[in-house]
């Protein structure tokens, strides 16, 4: 079977045709600008370019398509929403992008397609073949999550399940965009890390001078430990709520290598369990599983 999926970014838009027949074997990809700030229909288009691109090098033509995107869609409207692409909310961009390609689209959240395609192609096969439950997390610029049981994408009555970014971590984190105060992302996302050691130091650094600092600069390993905390009390309310066979960390954060010894012992501090079975694994698709994510979506 030949399975096409387009992820939609902030910057870029990715594409690719995948055999899964042979192994998922890559048949075309391309990548293209979002161009989001000459609007709502100019980025329709821009997939609409895309899809034309793969199949003139793929020569072949969708019979149908995913697409992840920043966002959810809100079932009752079948509207976006919750999309840091401004310009995409409170749009029906499901229906309208259905009707430019004149093939059924399936949709998700590029957290969700980041958790399916760990769970079918990345590491969860590899390290966890009999793995029934699959939390995916995206710590970066922002916090998501994406859930995924027996080997499908689990949305939700209001289309948010997996949306681990905001709910309610630490006061400290300030008001967050969503309108709440202390969430998730206003905690341990990059720029909350980043902004929390320019409050305490008055100097900037980026997160990887941060981290390469960490053993000469107390405030630098006062920032890492306090991520290393929060990540232990943040990921044991997922564990305690839906007991994941398998977390996997997406995301710049997540490659911060503490997060695999120090932090899975602090997430083991807050489980309601005497242990803690769930696996706390790197992903192995890197920013690629986005888009491989959408190609197993229908």
């Amino acid at each position: 079977m030949i399975n096409w999926g387009i992820d939609l970014g902030g910057t870029k838009i990715e594409g690719v045709i995948l055999d899964s027949s042979a192994d998922n074997k890559i048949i075309a990809r391309k990548r293209i600008p979002t161009e989001g700030d000459k609007g709502y229909h100019h980025g329709l288009f821009q997939i609409k370019k895309l899809v034309e691109m793969l199949s003139s090098e793929s020569g072949q033509k969708p019979s149908q398509i995913g697409i992840g995107t920043p966002g959810s869609i809100y079932p009752p409207t079948g509207h976006l929403k919750n999309s840091n692409s401004q310009h995409l909310n409170d749009q029906p961009f499901l229906v309208d992008l259905q009707n430019l390609l004149q093939i059924p689209v399936y949709m998700a959240n590029d957290a969700n397609c980041f958790a399916l395609a760990e769970t079918q192609m990345g590491i969860v096969p590899e390290i966890a073949p009999n793995a029934k439950v699959v939390f995916g997390v995206i710590i970066g610029t922002g916090v998501g999550g994406g859930l995924v049981v027996n080997g499908e994408i689990l949305n939700g009555a209001n289309g948010i399940a997996g949306e681990w970014g905001h709910n309610f971590l630490h006061e400290s984190g300030g008001p967050c965009y969503c309108g709440k105060t202390g969430c998730v992302e206003t905690v341990i996302s990059g720029p909350a890390l980043e902004r929390y050691y320019t409050e305490n130091s008055g100097q900037y650094k980026s997160l990887k001078e941060i981290v390469a600092d960490r053993q000469s600069d107390p405030l630098a390993k006062a920032t890492i430990d306090r991520l290393v905390k929060f990540f232990g009390i943040g990921l044991s309310s997922i564990i305690n709520t839906i007991d994941p066979d398998v977390i996997v960390i997406g995301g710049g954060v997540g490659n911060i290598d503490l997060l695999y010894s120090k932090g899975i012992e602090e997430v083991k501090k807050h489980v309601f369990n005497p242990d803690c079975a769930t696996q706390i694994l790197k992903p192995k698709l890197g920013d690629s599983a986005g888009v491989f994510g959408a190609a197993f979506l229908n």
